[in-house]
């Protein structure tokens, strides 16, 4: 019997943090020693994903990193959906060869993004013409360069595609930057109305309901309404069902809040206002922090009930509260 959540729209998967590169602006500290989790425990999650996804994400880290394990888990995508789901791969590109480009689109990848067009990556960009041309010898199409929002376009069976992204202050050091070796490197923007929870890839639509793309996040093993991922993860994709854990915390009204995109609304329901948590999410400069600091210390995600008063605390960067004429960001391309 069909299933709540037994059909995803999209699943963005981290399956390993370990890279080639160790990039300062890295919200999950991927690098050479990025954490990794076992193959079997990858086949186990694969096995608990939704009976049906029209797209999967696979990321990391550096996905081609760990070959093997990634050519494991196409093969049981493709055992599990036939080429019924589309299989996008995010990469710096680095040790992509044509003989690897050939087994990635034998084994059904029939989109690649090179994430690593950016001052940030110790190639910045200069592998680009070589890689295009690599793309175009095996009649990839580069043409579709936003496949990946509008729910019209990011289904595309007839052929392969490629596209090239890249960080930049403006566009992505924002909400779901204030992670991991970003944070420790202080290469964030410092600006609370950066709501990064808004758009594809951050919270909003995790549920559906939405015009966006349905999407979550998993984090090596840890399911995420977001590609940041909330201080806690809702479930564990290794022992698991994805569409257990979203049936789970579908009633929370917490939940449904990040399902619109709106974190500073998220602790109405037990009694938060939502100035009360701007005011906040100012003092700490950023609202991926809010997000921490509420279930640090006002919701239990594990349990979906407040938490007793005092029961955790976390220890966040503070900054001066800023100005409220600051003016907003411009909303970002989902590049998790």
């Amino acid at each position: 019997m069909q299933q709540p959540f037994d059909h995803i729209e999209s699943i963005y998967w981290v399956f390993t943090q370990l890279c080639n590169d160790q990039c300062d602006h890295c919200y999950n500290n991927s690098g050479p020693r990025g954490e990794r989790i076992t193959l079997q425990e990858c086949l186990a999650i694969v096995g608990n994903l939704p009976r049906r996804a029209d797209r999967i994400i696979l990321s990391g880290g550096e996905p081609l990193a760990e070959r093997a394990t990634l050519y494991a888990i196409l093969d049981a995508l493709r055992a599990k959906y036939g080429t019924a789901t589309q299989i996008m791969l995010q990469t710096n590109g680095d040790l992509l060869t044509g003989r690897i480009l050939d087994e990635l689109l034998a084994r059904g990848v029939t989109r690649i993004d090179i994430a690593s067009i950016d001052r940030y990556h110790k190639h910045s960009g200069a592998r680009r013409q070589l890689l295009e041309d690599l793309f175009h010898s095996r009649g990839m199409s580069g043409d579709d360069t936003d496949p990946l929002i509008e729910k019209e376009t990011y289904l595309k069976q007839d052929s392969a595609s490629y596209g090239f992204w890249g960080a930049t202050e403006e566009m992505w050091l924002g909400g779901n930057w204030a992670r991991g070796r970003a944070m420790e490197k202080g290469v964030w923007m410092k600006d609370h109305t950066h709501n990064f929870c808004a758009i594809l890839s951050g919270g909003r639509g995790f549920l559906g309901g939405t015009e966006l793309p349905q999407e979550i996040s998993i984090q090596l093993w840890k399911i995420n309404p977001c590609c940041p991922g909330t201080l806690h993860p809702m479930g564990d994709a290794r022992t698991e069902k994805v569409s257990d854990v979203l049936g789970r915390v579908a009633d929370s009204a917490v939940m449904q809040a990040i399902n619109q995109g709106d974190p500073y609304g998220m602790g109405e329901s037990i009694g938060i206002s939502r100035e009360e948590a701007m005011e906040v999410g100012a003092r700490l400069g950023n609202i991926c922090l809010w997000c921490d600091r509420f279930f640090a210390r006002h919701f239990d995600l594990q349990q979906l009930r407040p938490r007793t008063p005092g029961a955790i605390q976390i220890d966040l960067p503070v900054l001066p509260a800023q100005s409220s004429n600051q003016a907003t960001q411009p909303t970002p391309e989902p590049l998790c």
